[in-house]
């Protein structure tokens, strides 16, 4: 009890999270009798896993991407398509930050990367202030349920090692996040149109030839998403080797085709993903070992036990569990949540029959949303900084936006068959 409060103080003064996982398993496998090298151990075990490979690679490509000039290509893209229809360029921001938040896995960027060419169109083609500031704002978290979201990839390897996720691989992860993350889309462009109904928000004609000119323009990426997706789902390509086929791709593009990458900024880039990967390697290693005690001592088992002897209902449990997770993801970052707190949660759904998959989906819809939640969503703080808008209004601009997600988030949760229909096809 005294190394607990101990580790939660250490916390609280800001020591770093994977020094706080390893002292706490450390701790559990001393006080048992277990040699410490099993913590070596369960970093080389994750280490030998083929899939591992594809985190880094997707990570280097998201950031080659928002680096480019993709990010203005894609939403140049995107308005020439469906600009034209009313409310078109607010289904232009969903689109386009959904699509880019998949590759890149990080909301955070999407919001640096295209807020500045999506709030000025927005305002310039008549949309409220507020109505723009909460519309790129909410659209920075979208796309964490689509292929290749590097979350996805996370939960399935953390329910892989948790050993009750064994039906957990990741190309089922990615067909079980399709459905859900267009019913978001799909609210959300709804509620945007409807919003606007009675503005006298200019509407673009449809032209042919700005839709080929803009065709023309990213004609380089335009395979991206077809080639990589469409070998995942098909079968044709393991995930490892979609991401190989990403990154080698988007590198060859960007720095030698378009040249829009410098030979002198490479490895700069290199350096900050594979920062960002270190980070969530090391958190990953210890927390898996920290699982493997938690395993061996029985907890989940008994956590279990314990949320079972107050609550008797899946439902009821799903619905404390929605409200656990919107609180988590305000607080945690997604990749810390899910190596801490997927290993002890998931044998508590599974003993509700919930299935493993839903739970993943279920999970990170709810971190999706804690990028919103107030008063210390990070995709707030972001948004602020970046719009240099204060936070309060920001808090205001999303709340309608954060309710229609809540809604979505809430269907989600209880009509399993949309995420698994497609899995279990």
């Amino acid at each position: 009890m005294i190394f607990a409060f101990l580790l939660i103080l250490l916390a609280l003064a800001g020591a770093p999270l994977f020094a706080i996982i390893a002292a706490s398993s450390m701790w559990g496998f001393y006080s048992s009798g277990i040699d410490l090298s099993v913590l070596a151990i369960e970093i080389f075990r994750i280490a030998e896993m083929p899939i591992l490979l594809a985190i880094p690679l997707f990570t280097f490509a998201g950031y080659l991407l928002s680096e480019s000039g993709a990010p203005g290509r894609l939403v140049r893209l995107t308005r020439a398509f469906i600009g034209w229809i009313p409310g078109g360029l607010a289904i232009v921001a969903l689109a386009a930050c959904a699509f880019f938040t998949a590759f890149t896995g990080a909301s955070g960027v999407t919001i640096i990367a295209l807020g500045a060419l999506l709030y000025p169109a927005l305002i310039e083609d008549g949309y409220s202030e507020n109505f723009s500031l909460g519309l790129v704002t909410t659209s920075g978290s979208l796309g964490l349920l689509f292929a290749p979201s590097l979350p996805l990839i996370l939960y399935g390897i953390v329910a892989q090692q948790a050993a009750v996720g064994a039906g957990v691989s990741i190309d089922r992860l990615f067909s079980a996040g399709l459905l859900p993350g267009l019913l978001m889309l799909v609210l959300l462009g709804g509620w945007t149109i409807w919003r606007n109904r009675k503005n006298r928000v200019p509407i673009a004609r449809f032209s042919g030839r700005q839709l080929r000119a803009a065709v023309r323009e990213s004609i380089w990426e335009i395979p991206l998403p077809i080639v990589v997706l469409g070998g995942i789902y098909s079968g044709y390509f393991a995930v490892s080797e979609a991401a190989t086929v990403t990154a080698v791709y988007v590198l060859i593009v960007e720095v030698f085709i378009l040249r829009e990458i410098s030979w002198k900024s490479l490895p700069d880039l290199v350096h900050k993903s594979m920062s960002l990967v270190g980070g969530i390697m090391l958190i990953l290693g210890l927390s898996l070992a920290s699982t493997t005690y938690l395993i061996d001592a029985g907890i989940p088992t008994e956590l279990f036990l314990l949320v079972k002897e107050y609550v008797s209902s899946p439902l009821t449990f799903l619905l404390l569990l929605n409200l656990f997770l919107l609180v988590l993801g305000a607080i945690l970052d997604i990749f810390s949540a899910l190596v801490l707190v997927v290993p002890l949660i998931l044998p508590v759904a599974i003993g509700f029959g919930i299935d493993p998959l839903h739970l993943g989906i279920i999970f990170l819809a709810n971190m999706q949303l804690g990028y919103l939640t107030p008063p210390i969503g990070l995709n707030l703080f972001i948004s602020s900084y970046r719009f240099e808008q204060p936070i309060t209004r920001i808090y205001r601009a999303t709340v309608p936006f954060f309710i229609v997600l809540l809604f979505s988030v809430l269907i989600i949760t209880y009509w399993p068959a949309l995420s698994l229909w497609l899995p279990n096809l």
